[in-house]
């Protein structure tokens, strides 16, 4: 299964553009989408999923033009929008069954798949509780579910994890390892350990446009070698503010503990040279574009 967008473009008006000229194959697997907020995720997953039309450009999925045939890919669609909303008076179980009818969803086996996608994002014991009185955490694992009605063969996750404590996140990575095998799956952070810990290849956006797409030792590659550590005075961090690329400090009694990307020829004296992240090269990256 392939998706291959080419040209993208989306204009809201004369002053404002979602995406410029976006390109990108999108095969099997796990594609995480990097990128500030304003970058244009939003708008690129809102066009796949067929909520919204680009200005220009096309989308093809195994071939199909999916601008011109929408329900091509809706009836294998999974979506997680960034804002879900929910029927504050239903119950858990009363929303997946309401969802599915939407979709299509039904026959015999639908009560038994809801219940396992219930236990998948650990809302069994919650199922008969109204959704209005979930946290955001637990309203996020249902839209998690929800997405997963139809046995999607595309997937798109808009910051799915925001609101999930650790042990979620965790088992939110789980499942989508779990599906990776058999779908395209999206999903968007601005937060790179949501992106490290899951994604086969990742794609890094800025101002609506592509700059760099790679497996994660590719991305990383394109700053190894720059990455550097130096414990300084504050007088001394003044001067590597100033000359290089700052990527974090932390203090450590009276002075502070520097990691930055080197932007001279030559990097600050006593500086150690680290292992690059796939946040050092993401900084990297969007600072240069």
């Amino acid at each position: 299964m392939s998706l291959v967008i080419k040209n993208l473009t989306k204009q809201y008006n004369k002053d404002k553009t979602g995406l410029s000229d976006y390109s990108i194959t999108i095969e099997k697997g796990v594609l995480g989408l990097l990128g500030p907020n304003g970058a244009g995720k939003s708008t690129l997953m809102k066009i796949i999923a067929t909520i919204s039309k680009p200005t220009a450009g096309t989308l093809f999925l195994d071939g199909e033009d999916i601008v011109a045939n929408p329900d091509k890919i809706r009836k294998i669609l999974g979506y997680l929008p960034q804002d879900f909303g929910v029927y504050p008076n239903l119950n858990a179980h009363e929303f997946l069954e309401y969802i599915a009818a939407m979709k299509g969803v039904g026959g015999p086996n639908l009560r038994k798949r809801i219940d396992l996608l219930l236990e998948g994002v650990n809302l069994t014991t919650d199922a008969k509780r109204p959704i209005g009185s979930y946290s955001g955490g637990m309203k996020q694992r249902i839209g998690i579910a929800q997405a997963l009605l139809n046995d999607p063969k595309v997937l798109i996750f808009d910051e799915p994890t925001v609101g999930l404590d650790p042990e979620e996140r965790v088992r939110f990575r789980q499942l989508i390892s779990d599906l990776a095998d058999d779908c395209i799956i999206i999903l968007s952070s601005h937060i790179v350990s949501d992106i490290e810990t899951i994604a086969d290849e990742v794609a890094i956006m800025k101002s609506g446009r592509l700059i760099a797409k790679a497996t994660q030792p590719d991305i990383i590659q394109q700053v190894e070698g720059r990455v550097f550590e130096v414990l300084v005075n504050s007088d001394e961090l003044g001067v590597i503010k100033s000359t290089q690329q700052i990527i974090d400090t932390s203090r450590q009694k009276d002075k502070t503990r520097v990691r930055y990307i080197l932007k001279t020829d030559q990097p600050y004296t006593s500086s150690t040279g680290v292992a690059a992240t796939l946040e050092d090269a993401y900084l990297f990256l969007t600072q240069k574009a």
